[in-house]
């Protein structure tokens, strides 16, 4: 389950995600920042219910990351429990994104 919110003060945009992210969520999770069609600067994934994380998702996350404005874009990847944590260190995604624990 995908779901997002955003903050006109803060000019948030907040992803959650629950259960599996995987390819089933791609429609939902891509839809969720580009129709969202809001100024964003900042962008929070919320990833603190994700249960199992794959390839698909690392590959979502590369293109909200691209969407978001790349090299400069302010994506952070909030509260990954344990095991989705290890996978992004493994990916290296601790090196593109922040990663708030």
């Amino acid at each position: 389950m995908v779901e997002s919110s955003f903050d006109d003060k803060t000019e948030c945009l907040t992803i959650f995600v629950d259960g599996r992210f995987d390819y089933s969520c791609h429609k939902l999770f891509k839809e969720a920042f580009v129709s969202a069609n809001k100024a964003a600067s900042v962008y929070e994934i919320d990833l603190s219910r994700v249960t199992y994380l794959d390839s698909s998702a690392l590959g979502m996350l590369l293109l909200l990351r691209d969407h978001a404005g790349g090299e400069k874009a302010d994506v952070r990847l909030k509260k990954p429990n344990g095991a989705v944590l290890d996978i992004l260190k493994i990916a290296n995604f601790h090196r593109l994104f922040d990663i708030e624990e």
